[in-house]
């Protein structure tokens, strides 16, 4: 039996600041048509503008992943790319009323959590699947960072990341149909490190984080002047080194939820090829560059065909 398109029974809004602008956005996934896939629209800019999730409009990824056509971008698309793949949602209107997508608490639950309540509708049409012809290996000599991409018949993802980092460790993620996106992945959060905080703050990055969307990563030894500082950024009580290494601003939901992360980011950056892979895709230190440059590979090879 053949898998029909999907998408949503109605339109669900949400509002919230962008991770790194800090600015507010109101978002609201709308139904849309057979073969419309996954449109982005600026309702503050143009009404009639509409950008693809496609990997041809990726313009930076910088810390996130942004699109951009004719001069207007959306940034920080993953989260909600990777919750509507992991929710088998082909077709979606995505409007937004400033330039990026809100963090909420860094994951895709709320946006899993609001559509299920009501439910996802069949449509009249099968399911377009990207398949590719043969194996592809995008890597990266600068970071380290590999991707293979294997034809198969059962979708999956693989991701390895390694930091040099004594807290987190070597951590693998997986995810395929079989397992529930909604709880093993769909719900697992953005995370940064101490010591890097100052240096995005500064870098005009990570405006709108706050202690409620991030895992805080300590990985050096730290003053109680830092972590003093740390809660005046956040505007929050004293904050804490916990024994385990991370910030105490959160309690982890998996011991691996980091890397459970960059596998929520891994499946939102590959919806950029265009609709659900066929495919497994092993990521070992991957990150948004590396991601959508794959996805672009991806689809230089089927234009090219």
């Amino acid at each position: 039996m053949k898998q029909l398109q999907q998408t949503v029974r109605k339109s669900y809004s949400f509002e919230g600041k962008g991770l790194h602008t800090g600015k507010v956005s109101r978002l609201t996934i709308n139904p849309a048509p057979v073969d419309t896939g996954i449109r982005f629209r600026r309702v503050d800019v143009d009404m009639n503008l509409y950008i693809d999730a496609l990997a041809e409009y990726v313009s930076s990824t910088d810390r996130s992943t942004t699109l951009t056509k004719d001069g207007v971008s959306v940034v920080t698309v993953e989260h909600l790319l990777s919750a509507l793949t992991g929710m088998g949602i082909d077709n979606a209107l995505i409007d937004i009323d400033n330039v990026e997508v809100p963090i909420l608490d860094g994951s895709a639950r709320p946006y899993i959590d609001a559509i299920w309540k009501s439910g996802i509708v069949s449509q009249d049409a099968p399911r377009r699947y990207i398949e590719i012809p043969h194996e592809i290996t995008v890597s990266s000599e600068k970071t380290g960072s590999v991707i293979v991409i294997t034809p198969s018949d059962e979708p999956s993802f693989d991701v390895e990341i390694d930091f040099n980092s004594k807290v987190l460790g070597l951590q693998h993620a997986h995810w395929d149909p079989s397992m529930e996106y909604a709880e093993e992945v769909g719900t697992c959060r953005t995370f940064v490190f101490f010591h890097e905080i100052e240096y995005l703050f500064k870098n005009n990055l990570i405006k709108g984080g706050d202690v409620d969307n991030a895992i805080v990563i300590v990985e050096h030894p730290v003053t109680t002047e830092q972590l003093e500082h740390m809660s005046r950024l956040f505007n929050v009580p004293m904050l804490e080194r916990c024994e385990n290494g991370y910030l105490n601003n959160l309690e982890l939901r998996y011991p691996n939820e980091c890397a459970r992360h960059k596998l929520l980011d891994l499946i939102g950056d590959f919806r950029l090829v265009g609709g659900f892979l066929k495919a497994k895709v092993k990521a070992v230190r991957s990150g948004h560059t590396i991601n959508t440059n794959a996805a672009r590979e991806i689809r230089k090879l089927l234009q090219d065909k």
